[in-house]
């Protein structure tokens, strides 16, 4: 094994599990991906357990899940973490030089914490109003919540992703300190809208074979939880006509394609040094996005689209047992980074971290490996969520609604089984566990034999309609509320 390991981990921002690898549509270009599931293991059940923005990087810069580090919405990241105790920082104690390159999300929007530079996208906005070029970035009026495509305001080259995938392959052959080991985050903003892919990516898949999104029997009648259906309607994201649907999916697999191309950028950066074979390398996103499935868009419920994400891990071409080419099904979660990445810089696991390391358990060397991923968000809507890859079960506490998957057999999450008498033993199991994690942690959503059940608002469609926030903010916006 190769002593203290350069690493480099690439984020996407909202990328569904099924854009890229075995389950993405058949034209789909990944080939820099496609490289790195040769080279390395693909993860096939890995989950954001609490899949919106903020509480994924936490959970990616603490080693721990989102119930323990709490921050299970948008918020300040500087109300859960620090300058230490974090994944950089623990990295920086093992020698290492650290970047930060791409969308951070930390609030305030330049705390560190931990890292020794970051670069932002804000320093890209600032860096094009200051060019004197006739034209900028996301003056379509899209904003960053809109399921609508349009094209990029700018050439591929002043795009965002170009942008970021520059200042990693500058950082890796001209900023870093060439005698210390480097770990540089490289955290592209897309595919998360606006659906803006410029030139060739704008056009490259609105000729192809579309896939139609996924409508689950209860997502359109009276089994549709009250929560997800106050979400999708206060954005009347199931008014987009299916038209404007297909063309959004063809948008965002051009932005997957062009984040795919440019990593190619950074992995001839690597070559050039000599250090790609040798580089350990984890590609995966912070949360998905439901496209049009169940009628809807966005992400922030644990529903397949929206929570699993795609996830590979390739270790360096020196190491012994790198188990390339292989899959792994054990359930995984973004808090397993932070331990990985330590054990293979040769560090110990900090204490407290809820993660696993993914080498160990790729090799067969964790005796007991996790069962469940367990998932939750707060304050509106609010759901307890647990699944062990194959089964799936979901409490809404309003109204105390209930859905079970079973994903082998319905891995688009069809048909909800809660209601059906053969399966009630199954939900029953399920809820148990969520009341049994909840009491071992004080108690607050379960009474030790139920998980809570709150009132249903009562509030109407047209109501739903008319608060709906759909995130109108293009390149200038405040950092705190964007999603």
């Amino acid at each position: 094994m190769t002593e203290k390991p350069n690493i480099l981990l690439i984020t996407t921002d909202q990328q569904r599990f099924d854009t890229a690898g075995d389950t993405a549509p058949s034209f789909m270009r990944t080939p820099h991906f496609d490289i790195l599931t040769r080279e390395g293991v693909t993860f096939t059940s890995a989950y954001a357990d609490c899949p919106i923005c903020v509480p994924s990087r936490v959970s990616i810069m603490t080693g721990k899940y989102v119930t323990t580090h709490g921050m299970r919405y948008i918020g300040q990241t500087s109300k859960v973490m620090g300058r230490h105790d974090t994944l950089p920082a623990y990295l920086r104690e093992l020698g290492y030089q650290t970047a930060a390159i791409g969308k951070m999300h930390f609030g305030p929007e330049r705390v560190r914490h931990g890292f020794d530079e970051m670069i932002l996208p804000a320093d890209y906005y600032l860096q094009m109003s200051r060019s004197g070029l006739p034209y900028q970035p996301m003056r379509h009026g899209l904003g960053q919540n809109e399921l609508y495509p349009t094209m990029a305001t700018v050439p591929e080259t002043l795009t965002l992703t170009s942008w970021i995938s520059e200042q990693c392959v500058d950082y890796i052959l001209h900023r870093r300190d060439p005698s210390v080991p480097f770990f540089l985050w490289c955290s592209y903003t897309k595919p998360h809208p606006p659906l803006d892919p410029p030139e060739p990516y704008y056009s490259m898949y609105r000729q192809c074979d579309i896939p139609e999104p996924f409508v689950g029997e209860w997502a359109v009648g009276d089994e549709c939880p009250v929560a997800f259906e106050r979400f999708r309607q206060s954005w009347s994201l199931d008014l987009i006509p299916p038209e404007v649907i297909r063309e959004a999916r063809a948008a965002y697999y051009g932005l997957i394609t062009q984040i795919d191309y440019n990593m190619g950028r950074i992995f001839s950066a690597l070559q050039d040094l000599g250090l790609f074979d040798d580089t350990l390398i984890i590609f995966t996103s912070d949360h998905g996005e439901f496209l049009g499935d169940h009628r809807t868009g966005g992400k922030v419920f644990f529903y397949e689209p929206s929570a699993h994400v795609p996830f590979v891990l390739r270790m360096p071409k020196s190491w012994d047992r790198r188990m390339h080419g292989t899959k792994v099904s054990t359930p995984i979660t973004l808090a397993d980074i932070l331990p990985t990445l330590v054990k293979a810089a040769g560090g110990k696991i900090p204490r407290g971290v809820d993660g696993i390391d993914l080498i160990a358990l790729a090799r067969g060397e964790i005796q007991e490996p996790r069962r469940y991923i367990e998932a939750t968000a707060d304050r509106e809507p609010s759901y307890f969520a647990i699944t062990d890859g194959i089964w799936k079960y979901i409490w809404y506490p309003e109204g105390g609604q209930e859905q079970l998957f079973n994903l082998k057999e319905d891995p688009y999450e069809l048909t909800n089984l809660a209601k059906r008498q053969e399966y009630r033993e199954k939900c029953e199991e399920l809820h148990r566990e969520l009341v049994k994690r909840d009491q071992q942690r004080g108690g607050k959503y379960s009474d030790g034999k139920r998980l809570i059940t709150r009132p249903l608002r009562g509030d109407s469609e047209r109501d739903r309609r008319n608060s709906g926030w759909p995130g109108f903010h293009t390149e200038h916006y405040p950092v705190d509320v964007r999603h």
